[in-house]
């Protein structure tokens, strides 16, 4: 989750609050793609998952990558609870999965040699203390009981409160990765057409890269756990957001649906103060009552903004969210993806096209099908599969139409790495149903398998 913001103008107006989002405008010539994943920690020996202390523990990850590569600690309370260098910066989610939030870049070549070069470093340090990484949507095996908690001050808060507001939030916050990718936009116009192609065709991405069919030991009888996880988090934060595809839909519509967003915290000297369910309308008034008489600042602001959870969110760019976390060429395969539907204009007109007509319940129904059923799921005559496909050429053709060359010009765009979803493409199956036949067949379902196999 996001690294807390400090400072900042004082909101004297609500005109701020859609301007601080229309600020992450930008011309194409300064479009940059930044990619995000997680991965869960265990230990060797007996495959279960990583403490915060410890001679091999996250601590020791965080330290050990600090000393050897020339990353800059990030502290709260005096504990190291992330790190960051030349743009990225590497963080904690709740139950120690560990986060790769990485540059803005400006190719899928540079992506992948970012990813590349971080799984290196993490293999590295991992193998001298005993450690394994491993990607999937859903911790296999581990119970709540078993996960720590990383010494961060809004993860105390938000773990009650998701006790309060859903059945699962305490799931997601503890027992599943993700990989996302972060795009930019030129314009309000720009802005809008990207959210609603993200917002629709996100079942589509989770579909291609569900990865998530075991939990607390057995299977689940879904595709993507993970995504049903999101279902029944907090509805005042998640979803599909069907105002998104509303005549009226701007910065200004995003805005008062972030508004109405309960809080969680207020950060002030790097502590996190209680403001669960308190309204930030109140706070633009100097009523909140974590903070009585104060009113916000643009980092108030910004953070409140990473406080929803929607299948694809706005900041100052707009996040893509729906996938599974997995191995090692599918981390690159995601952002490769969306860049193709995204970056270039003839093909985000095409996926646009594509999913226009779609009502915001086929838009629901298209969600709940991906995570039960992957790539196989049809809602109302839609085949997911045939979709894909049709997606994933113009993906390509939106690469090929970007031409940015990699390996010092022996390859001519970004095309390849759409490669590993291609095989999804071909075999009709998500990559869960690789997971589902090894567990009845190879591995005796016996999921110790998952560590030896699935570890980067």
């Amino acid at each position: 989750m996001s690294i807390p913001q400090s400072g900042g103008a004082l909101i004297e107006s609500y005109e701020q609050l859609a301007g601080y989002l229309s600020d992450g405008c930008k011309p194409k010539e300064n479009w940059k793609i930044g990619t995000e994943h997680e991965k869960f920690g265990f230990r060797k020996n007996d495959f279960t998952p990583l403490q915060y202390d410890g001679e091999c523990s996250i601590k020791a990850m965080l330290n050990g990558l600090k000393e050897n590569y020339e990353w800059s600690e990030i502290l709260e309370d005096g504990n190291i609870i992330g790190l960051s260098k030349n743009g990225a910066n590497i963080s904690l989610e709740p139950g120690g999965q560990l986060e790769l939030s990485g540059a803005p870049l400006d190719s899928i070549h540079e992506t992948c040699d970012e990813v590349n070069q971080h799984l290196i470093e993490v293999k590295n340090i991992a193998d001298k203390i005993g450690a394994g990484f491993f990607g999937l949507g859903a911790a296999p095996e581990w119970t709540h009981h078993e996960m720590p908690m990383m010494p961060k001050g809004r993860y105390k808060l938000m773990t009650d409160y998701m006790g309060k507001v859903g059945t699962h939030g305490k799931q997601m916050m503890y027992r599943t990765c993700t990989v996302q990718v972060n795009l930019d936009f030129s314009s309000e116009h720009d802005m809008i057409k990207k959210m609603r192609v993200g917002l629709a065709l996100q079942p589509i991405a989770t579909a291609l890269f569900a990865n998530s069919p075991f939990f607390e030991g057995k299977l689940n009888d879904h595709k993507s756990w993970r995504s049903r996880v999101w279902r029944d988090l907090d509805n005042d934060r998640t979803g599909m957001l069907p105002f998104v595809f509303e005549e009226d839909f701007g910065f200004e519509a995003w805005t008062e649906y972030v508004l109405d967003v309960p809080m969680y915290f207020v950060y002030r000297d790097g502590k996190y103060i209680n403001a669960l369910g308190q309204s930030f309308r109140d706070f633009l008034k100097g009523k909140l009552p974590a903070l009585p008489g104060e009113k916000p600042k643009i980092s108030d602001w910004a953070d409140h903004l990473t406080t929803v959870f929607p299948e694809a969110r706005m900041k100052q760019f707009i996040e893509m969210r729906g996938a599974d976390g997995g191995p090692w060429r599918r981390l690159c395969a995601l952002p490769a993806f969306w860049v193709g539907l995204m970056y270039d204009q003839s093909s985000l007109d095409s996926a646009w096209d594509l999913c226009k007509k779609w009502d915001k319940d086929t838009r629901e129904q298209l969600r709940i099908a991906a995570s039960e059923k992957g790539i196989e799921a049809n809602v109302n005559g839609i085949s997911v599969l045939k979709t894909a496909k049709e997606l994933v050429k113009i993906s390509k053709e939106g690469l090929k139409n970007r031409a940015k060359p990699g390996n010092g010009g022996l390859v001519p765009d970004e095309r390849h790495f759409l490669n590993a979803i291609e095989e999804v493409l071909e075999t009709g199956r998500s990559p869960a149903c690789e997971l589902i036949d090894k567990y009845h067949n190879e591995w005796g379902e016996d999921l110790k398998n998952v560590y030896k196999e699935y570890a980067y």
